[in-house]
């Protein structure tokens, strides 16, 4: 047999156990080159620019 807890946990110990789950908002800088919205320390998909100088060559259509 496994053991089993002799109490029942009360909901307020729980969702304090919970209260590290919830989801945070990802961060995201305006690109210097273009000014559209990155994720910090990435290449910029629009323009392919990172830390002034270009990584990625971009296809305009």
């Amino acid at each position: 047999m496994t053991p089993l807890p002799k109490r029942k946990h009360t909901s307020g110990r729980r969702d304090r156990r919970r209260s590290h789950d919830a989801l945070k908002a990802r961060n995201s800088v305006a690109c210097p080159n273009c000014g559209e919205p990155r994720l910090p320390h990435r290449v910029c998909p629009k323009c392919g620019y990172y830390q002034g100088r270009e990584v990625l060559s971009i296809e305009k259509e």
